[in-house]
This record gives structure tokens, C-alpha cells and sequence, in this order.
């Protein structure tokens, strides 16, 4: 999913926080609440100005992330 659309980050917006586009809603706070078990329609029904690919553009957005800055260990050698 191309999330580039839907993710900004501006200092005169939430200190500069990546927020989805078009509100001021913070990705952390999306992420949040899909760890603490949320349905991506509770996420739609608490922040209504969200869009369901906004959300899924949030997940792509973090496992992007995690794909660069989570070091992988080396798998262990079989001898």
C-alpha cells in the first residue's frame, strides 16, 4: 500500500508528529489502539474523520518501519 498520501508531518501540526492527512489524529494513537485490540471499526467509530485505508495506510506505515530499524538476528548455523 502506497501510505506516502496519507501521513504527514508538519511542526505547526502535533509538534511535528506523523499524523494522518487531513486531521490531527497521531499515527502513535492508531497504533495504540490496534495493540490494545481495537477493530479498525472501533478506530473508525472513535476518530470519525478517518477512512479505513487511512488506518491500513497506518499498519503499512509501521511495518515499513520495523522492516528498517528492527535489527534481525542472524539465523543460527546448523552444523
Amino acid at each position: 500500500m502506497n501510505y506516502e498520501k496519507y501521513i504527514v508531518r508538519d511542526p505547526t501540526t502535533c509538534g511535528g508528529e506523523p499524523v494522518i492527512a487531513g486531521t490531527r489524529v497521531p499515527l502513535r494513537t492508531v497504533l495504540a489502539s490496534l495493540a490494545e485490540g481495537c477493530a479498525i471499526t472501533d478506530i473508525l467509530a472513535e476518530f470519525p474523520t478517518l477512512s479505513e485505508d487511512a488506518v491500513r495506510a497506518v499498519i503499512a506505515f509501521a511495518a515499513r518501519a520495523a522492516e528498517e530499524d528492527i535489527p534481525v538476528p542472524a539465523l543460527p548455523v546448523v552444523a
